[in-house]
């Protein structure tokens, strides 16, 4: 029995009043996880939606044993993926978002590095071949903007921080989840930054990618909270020379010992 057969996989899929696409989305979800043989849990994370999602992902639960339902009373996408990977047992996490704006085509290209221990996290790219990305002329100048001001604060080497389409190593979370402070959309990015700090390895996979019109992202808001979000992380990354900080003492530790 090969890596693939005997990990078990964890697809979660943070939700906000997506009552019009849950359905759809998660067979498609369950569709490609069952194509490729894997042992896996579908985890709809609805986080205070107001309209009919969470009676729609309890029926759907009820009707797979391979789906279930973390519901949140308050918003948050960080907020959601972090409990879900918490309350998970799976050897590899992962999170995707509803409106499958990424081709899950991609999907066992992203774990497999993971299955085979080469690396630590996978994160899909929108910005390594732009051929394959469909989006509106602001989307595509305010993400690249923002991932160009990571790396030039950061000194980053993973490319798009904060594409919908990440997965990490059960050992790899257990270590990084509870340094990561965000409960909202700069979740992701605070988790990449912190683990190629920490010296975990992190692959960069370009994804095919096609915007979705009615993406809940409020775009300049979401900009201005990553933002803000940059500035805290790089403070906090600046004081881990002190010898009493958590992430100094990670930071420091033989790579061995992680």
């Amino acid at each position: 029995m090969d890596a693939r057969e005997q990990a078990f996989i964890n697809v979660t899929v943070p939700v906000y009043n997506e009552e019009q696409v849950l359905a759809a989305s998660v067979a498609k979800i369950a569709a490609m996880l069952n194509k490729c043989g894997y042992r896996y849990e579908i985890v709809i994370a609805n986080n205070a939606s107001t309209d009919r999602t969470l009676p729609l992902a309890n029926s759907i639960a009820a009707e797979s044993n391979a789906v279930r339902v973390l519901h949140l009373e308050e918003k948050g996408r960080g907020r959601a993926v972090k409990a879900a990977w918490r309350q998970s047992s799976a050897d590899i996490l992962s999170y995707m978002d509803v409106d499958l704006s990424t081709d899950l085509a991609a999907f066992p290209l992203l774990i497999e590095p993971l299955l085979t221990g080469r690396f630590d996290l996978a994160v899909g790219s929108r910005l390594l071949d732009k051929s394959l990305t469909r989006r509106g002329v602001k989307r595509e100048f305010i993400s690249r903007s923002y991932n160009l001001l990571v790396k030039a604060m950061f000194r980053t080497r993973f490319s798009d921080a904060q594409c919908g389409f990440k997965a990490v190593t059960r050992a790899a979370a257990a270590d990084l989840l509870p340094l990561v402070e965000d409960d909202n959309w700069f979740m992701d990015s605070e988790l990449l930054i912190l683990a190629e700090r920490l010296g975990y390895r992190i692959f960069d996979l370009p994804v095919r990618w096609v915007d979705d019109p009615d993406s809940r992202v409020q775009l300049w808001s979401t900009a201005l909270q990553d933002i803000g979000g940059l500035i805290r992380v790089y403070r906090r990354l600046h004081r881990m020379t002190s010898p009493s900080s958590r992430l100094h003492r990670r930071h420091t530790a033989p790579f061995s010992a992680r």
